[in-house]
Order: C-alpha cells, then sequence, then structure tokens
C-alpha cells in the first residue's frame, strides 16, 4: 500500500468508531464525497487491504511502446531542447512533433515523458492579487508557523527567536524560544503539536530555506522537486506544507507574534528570568494555557481535523536528517569532518562506490542504512593506509636478446633435417 492508502485508512478508522463523519474524512483525504462512499464501502468490506489499488504494479493496457518513447525523446533532446528560455514547451514541442515528425503523441504525455526525463520542468505561477481568507472550520486543518526575532530577554540576554504555531481555526498557540529559526527548533516545535492535538492536516510557512526552498539548476533540468530536511519529515507525516508569498498571507500568526511581542517581554521582566531554559519552562508550565485560555476560540466545526498521535518510536524514525553518502572502496563514510568505517555485513552487504543513508539526530547520534537495513560502524581517526606494491625488477636488457648461435638467429636452410623428415 502506498502512504496514500495508509492515511486514508487512518482516516477511515475513525470513521468506524465513531469520531468523524465521512464527509470530513473525503476533506482529509483530499478526494470528494462521492469518492469517499466508495473507498468507505470497499474499507467496511476488506478492512485496510480493500484500499489497495487494484491496478497497482501492472502494466497500463493503454500505455505507448517503449520503442515510441525512447524515439520521441530522442527527438526532443536533439531539436527541441536547450537552455530555459530556449527549450520547447510539451504543447508546442507536440505540436512539431506531429507537424514535422508525423509522431501524434498529446501533450499532456509528452509533459510526462520530458519531466521523468529531466527535459521540462514545472514554473510556479503565482496570483497578481491577494483575497482575504477565511478561518478553516475545523481544528488541525491548517497551522501556520513562523519565527520572530527579538530581544525576549532584554538586556539579560542576547536576540533570540520565538518559534510559533497557531492553528488557523481556533487560535491555538503553541510556541518556545531558541537561539536561530533552525531546522531542530522546527522539528521539535512540530513534534510537541503532534504530542499534544496528532498530526495536522497542513502547515502555512515562510519561503525560507528551513521549511521550503527553490530547486537548483541540476534538479530543474532533472525535473526534481526540492524538498528540506523539514518538507521531508512533513512528507512522511502526510503534512502538507503551504509555503506564504508574503507576511499578510500568515497574518493569523503575524498578529500573534505582535501580542507576545507586547505581553510575554513584559511577564518575562517580572518573573526575572533570564536563560532561555527557564523561558521555555514558564511558556509551558504558565504562560500558553493562560494565553490559550484568553485568546483561543471555538472552530466552526466541533470535529478535530487531526490524525492519530504516532507512536515515539515512528517519531524518532521521522524527526532525524537524511544525507546521501558514497561509500568509497574502503568502506569508509565521510559525514560531517567524521570518517565512519562500515563493518562486514552479515546478510545486508552494500558494495563499494554504493549510496549509503546517514541519519543523524539533535544529540548527535548517526546510523547508517543501505536500501532500509541499517550498518554496523564505527568511527575512526583516519583512512586505512592502502599497501603499497613494490614494481618488479627488471632484467638486463642484455640478456632479454638471444645469443649470435642461438636457433632462433638461425636461417631455415641451416638448420639440420629431422630424422624423421621423408623427402619424396
Amino acid at each position: 500500500m502506498s502512504a496514500r492508502e495508509v492515511r486514508g485508512a487512518e482516516v477511515l478508522s475513525q470513521v468506524k468508531e465513531g469520531k468523524i463523519k465521512l464527509s470530513t474524512a473525503a476533506e482529509m483525504m483530499r478526494i470528494s464525497y462521492r469518492q469517499a462512499k466508495r473507498i468507505w464501502k470497499r474499507y467496511r468490506k476488506a478492512g485496510a487491504k480493500g484500499l489497495a489499488h487494484g491496478n497497482a504494479g501492472q502494466r497500463s493496457h493503454r500505455a505507448k511502446p517503449a520503442r515510441l518513447r525512447r524515439q520521441v525523446l530522442g527527438l526532443i533532446r536533439k531539436k527541441y531542447s536547450g537552455a530555459v528560455g530556449e527549450r520547447f514547451g510539451p504543447t508546442l514541442a507536440a505540436e512539431h512533433l506531429e507537424s514535422e515528425d508525423g509522431l501524434q503523441i498529446d501533450a499532456e504525455t509528452l509533459r510526462r515523458w520530458m519531466l521523468a526525463e529531466g527535459l521540462w520542468s514545472r514554473e510556479r505561477k503565482r496570483k497578481p492579487y491577494r483575497q482575504r481568507r477565511e478561518r478553516k472550520k475545523r481544528f488541525g486543518e491548517l497551522v501556520q508557523m513562523d519565527g520572530s526575532f527579538e530581544h525576549w530577554l532584554e538586556d539579560r540576554g542576547r536576540q533570540s527567536c520565538l518559534m510559533n504555531m497557531v492553528d488557523d481555526a481556533t487560535g491555538r498557540t503553541l510556541c518556545r524560544l531558541g537561539e536561530q529559526e533552525t531546522i531542530w527548533t522546527a522539528a521539535n516545535l512540530l513534534r510537541r503539536w503532534i504530542e499534544q492535538h496528532g498530526i495536522p492536516g497542513a502547515l502555512y510557512t515562510d519561503w525560507k530555506n528551513v521549511y521550503v526552498r527553490q530547486p537548483t539548476a541540476q534538479e530543474e533540468l532533472a525535473g526534481k522537486p526540492a524538498v528540506t530536511q523539514f518538507g521531508r519529515m512533513c512528507a512522511q507525516l502526510g503534512i502538507k506544507i503551504i509555503a506564504a508569498s508574503s507576511p499578510q498571507a500568515k497574518g493569523r500568526v503575524e498578529r500573534n507574534h505582535g501580542t507576545h511581542q507586547d505581553r510575554l517581554i513584559k511577564k518575562l521582566r517580572r518573573k526575572g528570568i533570564s536563560t532561555l531554559a527557564a523561558a521555555n519552562q514558564y511558556l509551558e508550565n504558565e504562560y500558553l494555557e493562560e494565553h490559550n485560555r484568553r485568546y483561543a476560540r471555538k472552530p466552526a466545526s466541533g470535529e478535530d481535523f487531526h490524525r492519530p498521535t504516532p507512536g515515539q518510536r515512528q517519531l524518532d524514525e521521522v524527526f532525524c536528517l537524511e544525507q546521501e553518502r558514497v561509500l568509497s572502496n574502503d568502506w569508509v563514510v565521510q559525514y560531517g569532518g567524521q570518517l565512519l568505517q562500515v563493518g562486514r555485513q552479515n546478510r545486508h552487504h552494500a558494495p563499494a562506490r554504493s549510496k549509503v543513508t546517514v541519519r543523524e539526530w539533535e544529540d548527535g547520534r548517526l546510523q547508517l542504512r543501505y536500501r532500509g537495513p541499517s550498518l554496523a560502524w564505527q568511527k575512526i581517526a583516519s583512512l586505512p593506509v592502502r599497501p603499497t606494491t613494490e614494481p618488479a625488477t627488471k632484467l638486463p636488457r642484455s640478456k632479454l636478446h638471444p645469443a649470435s648461435h642461438h636457433p632462433w638467429r638461425q636461417s631455415y636452410q641451416g638448420m639440420p633435417t629431422p630424422r624423421y623428415a621423408t623427402h619424396g
């Protein structure tokens, strides 16, 4: 089953338990109510296995021949490809393939082929105007996340960042103070929200490299999406990230920042708090409960849009950094200035020059994985010393040449006749 089908099974299990209605489940799964009824029927009949698509793993009967696809993509590379401003789009390329090369290919089919081969990339189109957006109806349907840099401790400490999460429907707030707006501060805050309320449907964030980023030139040519470490964590949890184009677009959390800047600074001053650890303890024990009681509101709908909270082990698997590294010929991985020597594996063997995944947690723990299973490794101080081979001893040149009386230097006529030779 795909990740989407697994999430659908989780949502339908809540329908089965009577926690939410089927119409709400349709919105959580981002499908129509009519489609939700069909899926719900399969779920009641066969359980979670009934959500798996029947054609999964099978080749479409309407698929184009592989030979035709290679021919078309070869023509695209030769005649209609080039730089971003020069290359043909799928629609224009389909027209020229039909008029010049006699190949009739649907533009959408050609678009998928070009995206898969890195010959085309989607371009973001933004609306030239902004429209006032109403609050979401359900708690957890959309949560806004942002960081606010301010002298929260005034002259008792350095400038710090308040990471803030605000539910769009209720205005419920969860925040923590950190030195910078980093991946770990954002990930830890999101994990606290999930542990308290469950997995939200979507996050509204800034266009920052912590959350989303622009694709590199190589990713644009290959048609690959640009995903940050935080974005990968959200994708594994099924959380959609919506990047705001302006501060006005995420006005809910921006106005919440203003409230904290007016109230929190003064309260921290009265408490005499001078460290971030003490400030976070005050936020968790006193401030947030009072703030939410005063400013949070009831949602338009009483249904909770959050999905169930995963176990701690599953959350640990999600909230970590993942990077690919190449395994050297000596089975050594270089990561963060460290040399990691991979040991001999019993069952799962990673060949040299293969790509392994390095996973790092906030406390510095590391894990190496190759195609899923983890690898045994140990930290070494330097690269293994490779044995040096001495060059073979060369014989003197004079000994390589035969002597003057050697048979090789005699002509055929002067050689003796063998005894077994016969003459006619």
